[in-house]
């Protein structure tokens, strides 16, 4: 049987990892070692689920508990729309911006109160009294929602505030943005 020879031939294997072992610890030395200070070893910072708290005013809620059937299938297989529709999805405020947010919801639902009470479903009107509660007049939206209703949107910074005033009521959600970075905007288009 004849041995074919390559030039990496005569050093062989082990001769090879012994170079790899060597250079691989070549012109490191520790900070400790060279007359400094150790340095820090590097941290991970993991991030879990975001923490929510009962905000100030808010009743604590238990969480929903599991049926028997969780888990089963129930109907038709899905259609792929929640999938293919979810960057149209709020994205919700947790720990504290989430106190934040329904704080301002709030103070809105309370300051619209007398529009809705007197039928002013005017944007005009909206709009007006959503600036006079200290918000930009180019962060806040108001339009016609129907013969008697107004839909408002206020981009306030990282916390947005979307509602509906009309003679049945006034509703007013607050959250993050959305997950394309539209900002408070709904996307139009997407996957």
């Amino acid at each position: 049987m004849a041995m074919i020879r390559t030039g990496w031939g005569r050093l062989g294997i082990p001769a090879v990892a012994a170079l790899a072992v060597l250079a691989a610890g070549c012109g490191t030395k520790r900070a400790d070692e060279a007359g400094g200070a150790a340095a820090p070893s590097p941290s991970v910072t993991v991030r879990g689920a975001p923490t929510d708290f009962p905000c100030p005013g808010e009743t604590p809620t238990r969480a929903p508990t599991p049926s028997a059937s969780a888990g089963a299938p129930s109907g038709p297989p899905p259609d792929h729309y929640a999938e293919n529709h979810g960057f149209k999805v709020p994205l919700p405020l947790h720990g504290q911006p989430r106190c934040d947010g329904l704080d301002a919801a709030g103070r809105i639902k309370g300051a619209l109160e007398p529009l809705r009470t007197r039928g002013d479903f005017t944007p005009e009107s909206t709009r007006g009294l959503l600036t006079g509660l200290g918000y930009p007049a180019d962060k806040v939206k108001a339009s016609e929602n129907g013969p008697a209703g107004v839909s408002f949107l206020v981009d306030a910074s990282g916390l947005c505030l979307e509602g509906r005033m009309s003679s049945a009521g006034t509703t007013v959600e607050a959250f993050a943005g959305y997950p394309d970075g539209t900002g408070c905007e709904a996307p139009r288009g997407g996957h």
